[in-house]
């Protein structure tokens, strides 16, 4: 009788752990699920059948760029798509119609990002655009053409931020012919902290032209601020 209270006994206890061990492993799995979900969350894209506020400001400054002409309804559709792989093919990114980590930072949209990283975002940008435009001008003349991008923003003519600005099409040369793409150097870097620090040598001049190489009867009847370099800068 005794032996057999023995052996119940072990079959409590083993029944007990294995019940215990089973809540820890189903503990364990629920704890994964979350994580991977989370980091799904954290590392989700905008894409086709997407729909929401980030998918609306896409569509908004595309369509304010010329890249999209459908309307502006936060979904992620097939003419989203077309325009993401357009802005993508004319601005040197990966071709995929996704709009990715990196495709956003060239709009100028990341919303996930602290201002710290939506600063280096337009300082990369205008670094660009001066390296492009301005890299054989003299430092003044490279923190102009920043100063003009600067001013632009604030110009109720033009896009409200420096990526719309950058992108507007026509708008510059530099990311038509593809030398936007460049990597620019350290004294672009410099000259476009110095513009976004707020030095604007051109006082507020919102165009400039290179007198040797512009057909724009148009630009010449811009009043003129100050000439830097081989640049006129004018409002």
């Amino acid at each position: 009788m005794e032996t057999i209270l023995k052996n119940h006994r072990r079959r409590f206890i083993l029944k007990k752990y294995i019940f215990k061990i089973s809540i820890v492993v189903v503990i364990v799995l629920l704890l994964g699920i979350t994580v991977v979900n989370s980091m799904s969350t954290a590392n989700a894209l905008s894409r086709y059948g997407s729909r929401g506020a980030e998918v609306t400001e896409i569509q908004t400054r595309l369509k304010n760029w010329g890249y999209y002409t459908g309307a502006v309804d936060g979904i992620y559709g097939p003419i989203t798509t077309s325009a993401v792989r357009y802005f993508q093919q004319k601005n040197g990114l990966v071709v995929d119609g996704i709009a990715g980590t990196r495709t956003l930072q060239a709009m100028g949209i990341n919303s996930n990002a602290p201002a710290s990283s939506s600063w280096a975002n337009n300082l990369a940008l205008l670094a660009r655009i001066i390296y492009a435009e301005a890299r054989g001008e003299p430092y003044t003349g490279q923190v102009a053409i920043g100063a003009v991008v600067l001013n632009r923003v604030k110009h109720p003519s033009f896009p409200n931020t420096i990526a719309g600005v950058i992108y507007q099409p026509g708008a510059f040369t530099a990311v038509s012919d593809g030398q936007f793409n460049l990597a620019p150097d350290a004294t672009a870097k410099r000259a476009a902290q110095d513009a976004l620090n707020g030095w604007d040598p051109v006082h507020g001049a919102i165009y400039y032209y290179n007198p040797a190489k512009t057909t724009n009867k148009w630009i010449y009847s811009r009043p003129v601020v100050t000439t830097i370099g081989k640049h006129v800068f004018a409002r």
